[in-house]
């Protein structure tokens, strides 16, 4: 049997010692190739995921990988399980050095999001830990995670996938359903900080992949939180692979992510 917490946080040593060889934005920046996921990938992209596919090869267990740059792989004899990864998400802002940016890992034993049975996310700046196991709650460094949950009203809403002209288009339309705009850069974290009752909502501006959102959607879904992908829905059928896309919004409630949905369309 995998403990899949020990397997998350050996990937973040091994991040760890990837990022020290890398340490400014002239090492990290650098574009290799494009990857499966459709983003350029970077230096510092290449070097976290070769860390994490070597961990997860050194298992010495069958498994499917849905990573960032390489796509799909077949380790040992396949999977289930299938292990979701984004190395580093919230890449932008591991380059510049600013830091907000995460590992995410997710463990599914099946090709859905409702398959996802382990979530961890890993912030490289607070150093937080973030985990859920499916039925069993979610956690933040281990200890239970009981924080007062978002607001009944969005006070904080915290948009992701963001540029300048993605911004403008909808910031208007965010009168009377926001009260505050956060931009943060790691969907990931910012789908923890909702977790947490840090902010009241979430939204991704471009459509999110299941790297991007496969670890901490279980989290939010835990705490009995909401999350859609209101351009493809049902949630929970949405593929473990790099082909499904779909603007993504979470929030306390269902009625939330809908009022969220309906001013970003």
């Amino acid at each position: 049997m995998i403990d899949w917490l020990d397997v998350s946080r050996a990937c973040v040593r091994d991040l760890e010692e990837v990022l020290s060889g890398l340490p400014t934005r002239l090492e990290r920046e650098p574009v290799l190739g494009a990857g499966e996921g459709g983003d350029d990938t970077t230096a510092i992209d290449a070097a976290a995921e070769g860390a994490v596919v070597r961990r997860l090869e050194e298992l010495g267990v069958g498994l499917t990988l849905v990573s960032e740059e390489i796509g799909v792989q077949v380790i040992g004899s396949g999977g289930p399980p299938t292990v979701v990864v984004d190395p580093i998400d919230g890449s932008v802002n591991a380059k510049r050095g600013i830091p907000f940016f995460s590992l995410s890992l997710a463990v599914a034993d099946g090709p859905t999001m409702d398959d996802v049975v382990f979530g961890y996310v890993y912030d490289f700046g607070s150093r937080e830990e973030w985990a859920a196991e499916r039925g069993a709650g979610a956690s933040r460094d281990g200890a239970p995670l009981e924080a007062p949950g978002p607001k009944p009203d969005i006070e904080i809403l915290a948009l992701e996938g963001t540029t300048t002209d993605a911004i403008a288009a909808v910031a208007s339309e965010m009168r009377g359903v926001a009260y505050r705009l956060r931009i943060m850069g790691s969907l990931a974290l910012s789908l923890c900080h909702l977790a947490a009752g840090r902010v009241d909502a979430v939204c991704c501006l471009k459509p999110a992949r299941s790297v991007d959102i496969a670890a901490a959607q279980l989290l939010v879904r835990e705490r009995g939180y909401a999350i859609d992908l209101f351009e493809d829905p049902p949630f929970g059928a949405a593929p473990l692979d790099l082909r499904q896309r779909s603007r993504v919004v979470a929030a306390a409630t269902d009625e939330l992510c809908a009022m969220v949905a309906a001013a970003l369309t």
